[in-house]
C-alpha cells in the first residue's frame, strides 16, 4: 500500500507545480505526518523534493530532475506512460510529453498499450481548447457558460464545473447546472461558445461523481426490438453478450429501456431495415409516420 501511495504522490508532484502536505493527506486519506514520512522516503530514494512554507507554498520536485526507472517497476512505468500519452492525444501544449521526459525509463521496448482519447469525428484542436478551458475553470473554482444542443432544445447554460469525464468514447463536463438546479453531464462536442464567466462557484456539498450508464441500460421507457443476424456484431458490441438472446440463426429480440423517444428512433433508424420495434405498438406507429414523412421529402424534387 505504501508503494502505491508513493507512486501516487510522485504522479501528483509531476502534474502540479506545488501541493501542500494537507492536500496530499486528504487525497490519500492518511495523516499529514504519514505524508511527511513518505516525502522523506522519496528524498532518501534520491528524488529531490523541496518544500516552501507560508502562503502560496507547498511541496514540489526540484526543476531539471528526471525520475530513474529503477524507482518504479517496468509494469508501473508502462501504465503511467500509457495514461500520459493518452492525455497528450487531446493536449495542445504537449505538457504530458514534458512530464514523460522526467520519467527517464531508458526502456526502448515498443508500447503494448495505446490510448487515443482524441477519438474521431471532431477537430482535436477544438476539443483540446475546451478541455484546457474547463480544467482552468475547475482549478480556479470559476463558473463557465455555453450554448448547449440537446435532443429536446438549444439552450444557454451556466454551470459550476467539477469534473472532466471521458466515457462512452467522448468527453463530458460534469457540474452543477444553475438553470436546472441540479448536477448534469454535458458532452463537449454538443456545446459551443464556451467561456469563463469570471464568477466564482458557490460553496456546495458536492456529491461524489458516479459513473452513469448508457441510455439503453437505464431509463423510463421499456422497449422490445428485433435485430437481424447481419448486425449481430453491433449488438454484441453495444449490449454485451448477456442481454441479447440469439436464436439458432443469429437473430435476436432484445428488451431494454431508453431515456427519450426521439433518440430511440434515431438509434433504430441507424440500423436501416435490420431492426424492427416489437413493443410497444404505439412506437411502431409513430416510427411509421416518421418514415412516411422522410419518404415525402425524398419524393419531392428540389
Amino acid at each position: 500500500m505504501k508503494t502505491e501511495r508513493l507512486i501516487g504522490i510522485l504522479s501528483l508532484l509531476l502534474q502540479t507545480e506545488r501541493i501542500t502536505a494537507a492536500e496530499l493527506a486528504e487525497k490519500f486519506e492518511v495523516s499529514v505526518r504519514t505524508v511527511l514520512r513518505d516525502i522523506e522516503s522519496i528524498n532518501l530514494a534520491g528524488i529531490p523534493v523541496a518544500a516552501v512554507k507560508g502562503k502560496g507554498g507547498g511541496i514540489y520536485i526540484m526543476d531539471g530532475y528526471k525520475i530513474d526507472s529503477k524507482l518504479l517497476s517496468t509494469e508501473d512505468m508502462r501504465l503511467i506512460f500509457a495514461g500520459l500519452k493518452g492525455l497528450d492525444s487531446v493536449s495542445k501544449t504537449n505538457k504530458y510529453k514534458q512530464l514523460m521526459a522526467k520519467l527517464n525509463t531508458g526502456d526502448e521496448e515498443k508500447d503494448s498499450i495505446i490510448i487515443d482519447l482524441a477519438g474521431s469525428g471532431f477537430d482535436k484542436s477544438t476539443i483540446s481548447e475546451k478541455t484546457d478551458l474547463i480544467r482552468t475553470a475547475i482549478s480556479n473554482k470559476e463558473r463557465i457558460s455555453f450554448t448547449y444542443f440537446s435532443p429536446s432544445d438549444e439552450s444557454e447554460r451556466d454551470i459550476e464545473p467539477y469534473h472532466l469525464v471521458y466515457q462512452w468514447a467522448g468527453w463530458y463536463v460534469w457540474g452543477y447546472c444553475r438553470r436546472r438546479e441540479d448536477y448534469r453531464m454535458f458532452k463537449l462536442t454538443r456545446l459551443t461558445d464556451l467561456r469563463l464567466t469570471g464568477e466564482r462557484c458557490e460553496e456546495r456539498d458536492v456529491p461524489e461523481y458516479s459513473r452513469k450508464t448508457l441510455p439503453y441500460c437505464e431509463g423510463g421507457t421499456e422497449v422490445s426490438v428485433y435485430f437481424d443476424k447481419s448486425v449481430k456484431w453491433r449488438i454484441i458490441d453495444e449490449f454485451g453478450t448477456e442481454l441479447p438472446d440469439f436464436d439458432s440463426s443469429g437473430n435476436c429480440t432484445v428488451k431494454f429501456t431508453w431515456t427519450d423517444v426521439p433518440s430511440f428512433f434515431e438509434y433504430i433508424l441507424s440500423f436501416g431495415n435490420k431492426a424492427e420495434i416489437i413493443y410497444p405498438k404505439k412506437y411502431r406507429e409513430e416510427l411509421i409516420k416518421m418514415i412516411e414523412s422522410i419518404n415525402k421529402i425524398y419524393k419531392t424534387e428540389k
